[in-house]
């Protein structure tokens, strides 16, 4: 194991000792206020269930002794032997328990046997029986009244025994019997949040809210108790089987940690019926009898678990935390030092800046004169560029001046006959026609005004602003001021401008110059042709605005491709050109944050593609 390792595992120890105490205590705290709350609601609950259980018994206490009010009751325990009272008490049983609501109503003389009970027409009935050997009639003779629970020896019916004796005023003529089922108590206790049962004082399970449960045993029975058990019958020879209930540690106030072994198949309830539980007993006033709630512990462990998980994460993230403060300590210790020998190194530093100081500061202004005239040379350079645009404008005019000069000479020799005629018109009176001449005088300087604003428009230096360009606005413009060369030559123009127009972020002015420049130069390209065909078209292609210019000519050689944009490169004959245009071009598309490329169409002739940046508001008045 590497020292690095063995240098952390004191500290990894630790953290797993701090983690699992804090786990270990939470969880502990955790589990004993749960039980606490769940003691609570345990003892809310023993309250509910002894009252409800008090209650059902209560309504038939008073029963058995009021058939000593009865005549016809003690006058048949008087003369039991061939009385004839026999049907008519039998009649009245049946009624009252009916009327009641009980299991059963029998009447038992002195010597244990029945003489008379509600179930008399049933081929299983009691009347006859030998039930001497009955606890409750025994307690009822030897000390007026008896309770009992059992299962019946003739129907195997489970039921609560309430008997009281019957006499006169001078002796014991018999007992009285109640047979109640508490059936319907037990299904009302199915239905609520803990499982409940009712021991006897053999710790038998008389009564409970999960019906396996009943006639198991709580502990184990000795020989002798089912000796005791096989002569009373209480139980009817059932097997009573130990219901499995261990027991973990007691608590306070009398409650239990026990737990319950699950039994195979697996018992069907709305809660859970096995698993460890808090038990809380209660005796039940009046009966040998225990009341038990069981309340199940599986959500206070889910809450210590809960809990103890969270205070592992916190102990986990306080000690990474008191880690990450020491080690901050340590660094800022180490910080400090550094910085104490920074400040000497500092020190020293300045003391030497200090000496260089004049050295550097003859040296900066040195700098500074260099800086300032590489600042002029460079202002002169961006004058001397916008010079060399505005002359290539100037030769631009030039190159079409015998056009437009021809375009201006038809007009002012129509507007020398017009003026002439009119004269003369007006003399004669004829004013109809000196009208129709001034009409045609005026829309001939209105020709005239166009091409000369178009010629001031293109002649004038451009501000350089950038600004939102219709590019078919700007073909229209360029193909206007090419006019008369396009006639000349007799030059076919194929536009191609979809709609809504392409608008371009650059300078409309200088844009038309090189528009003007590339369509000059394929009109140059195609000088020997007698009918020359030129192809515009504008589109946008994601963010880019693009312009194509296409001839019809020979094509650029290889050595114009390689040259293309190079200044005093040119193709044309001696005198003709300077080599320039394209240059002047290429800067100024530049200048518009765009391209200017060059290259051969595939169909033949030269293809010149302008791209630069699409407007995005594409509205513009």
């Amino acid at each position: 194991m590497s020292s690095r390792y063995l240098r952390h595992l004191p500290i990894f120890l630790l953290l797993l000792a701090l983690m699992g105490l804090s786990g270990f205590g939470a969880h502990r705290i955790a589990q004993q206020l749960g039980l606490s709350d769940l003691q609570a609601t345990g003892l809310h609950r023993l309250d509910l269930y002894t009252a409800s259980l008090e209650r059902e018994i209560g309504k038939y206490a008073f029963l058995p002794g009021t058939l000593g009010l009865e005549r016809d009751v003690l006058d048949l325990l008087k003369h039991p032997v061939d009385s004839k009272l026999t049907p008519q008490v039998n009649a009245y049983l049946e009624q009252l328990n009916e009327r009641a609501g009980t299991l059963s109503i029998y009447v038992i003389d002195t010597a244990g046997h029945v003489v008379a009970t509600s179930n008399w027409r049933r081929a299983d009935s009691f009347l006859g029986e030998d039930l001497s050997f009955r606890p409750y009639f025994r307690d009822a003779i030897d000390s007026g009244s008896g309770r009992f629970f059992g299962i019946g020896t003739t129907r195997g019916e489970p039921g609560y025994y309430l008997a009281s004796t019957l006499a006169d005023d001078s002796r014991t003529l018999g007992v009285a019997v109640i047979k109640v089922s508490l059936e319907q108590l037990e299904k009302s206790w199915s239905t609520v949040e803990a499982p409940a049962m009712v021991t006897d004082e053999n710790g038998v399970v008389i009564l409970g809210s999960v019906a396996d449960w009943k006639f198991t045993t709580l502990r184990p029975l000795d020989d002798a108790t089912r000796r005791a058990f096989d002569q009373t019958q209480q139980y009817n020879r059932r097997a009573l089987k130990p219901l499995g209930l261990k027991e973990i540690r007691e608590l306070d106030h009398g409650a239990r940690l026990v737990s319950i072994s699950k039994t195979l198949p697996e018992i069907v309830s709305v809660y859970p019926v096995a698993g460890r539980f808090l038990a809380q007993a209660r005796p039940l006033p009046g009966t040998p009898w225990t009341l038990t709630v069981l309340s199940h512990l599986e959500q206070v462990d889910e809450i210590a678990q809960s809990r103890a998980t969270v205070a592992v994460v916190g102990a986990a993230f306080l000690f990474m935390l008191g880690l990450m403060l020491d080690e901050r300590r340590r660094h800022l210790k180490d910080r400090l030092a550094a910085r104490e020998a920074l400040q000497q190194a500092h020190d020293e530093l300045e003391r030497k800046v200090e000496e260089r100081t004049a050295d550097l500061s003859a040296a900066n202004h040195l700098l500074q004169d260099e800086i300032a005239e590489r600042i002029r040379a460079e202002r002169t350079l961006r004058a001397a560029q916008d010079e060399l645009v505005q002359a290539g404008k100037l030769a631009v005019i030039g190159q079409l001046s015998t056009g437009i000069a021809h375009e201006l000479n038809q007009p002012l020799a129509a507007l020398r006959t017009l003026s002439g005629n009119g004269v003369r018109f007006l003399d004669r009176g004829d004013l109809a026609t000196t009208r129709s001449n001034l009409e045609r005088i005026a829309q001939l300087v209105d020709r005239m005004g166009r091409i000369t604003g178009q010629l001031r428009a293109f002649a004038r230096k451009s501000t350089g602003q950038l600004q939102p360009v219709a590019l078919c606005h700007a073909l229209d413009n360029a193909l206007a001021l090419l006019d008369p060369r396009l006639t000349q030559a007799n030059a076919e123009i194929r536009r191609h401008c979809p709609l809504p127009e392409p608008f371009a972020l650059c300078d409309a002015n200088r844009l038309e110059q090189v528009l003007i420049n590339l369509i000059g130069n394929a009109l140059d390209a195609m000088h020997d042709q007698p009918a020359p065909c030129i192809e515009l078209g504008c589109e946008s292609v994601g963010q880019v605005a693009r312009l194509s210019v296409r001839d019809h000519g020979p094509g650029l050689d290889e050595a114009a491709l390689s040259h293309l944009f190079e200044p005093f490169f040119t193709t044309k004959e001696a005198g003709v050109g300077l080599g320039l245009g394209l240059a002047i071009s290429a800067g100024i598309v530049r200048d518009f944050g765009g391209t200017l490329s060059g290259t051969n169409h595939p169909e033949g002739g030269a293809l010149f593609t302008l791209d630069m940046p699409l407007c995005e508001a594409q509205n513009h008045e």
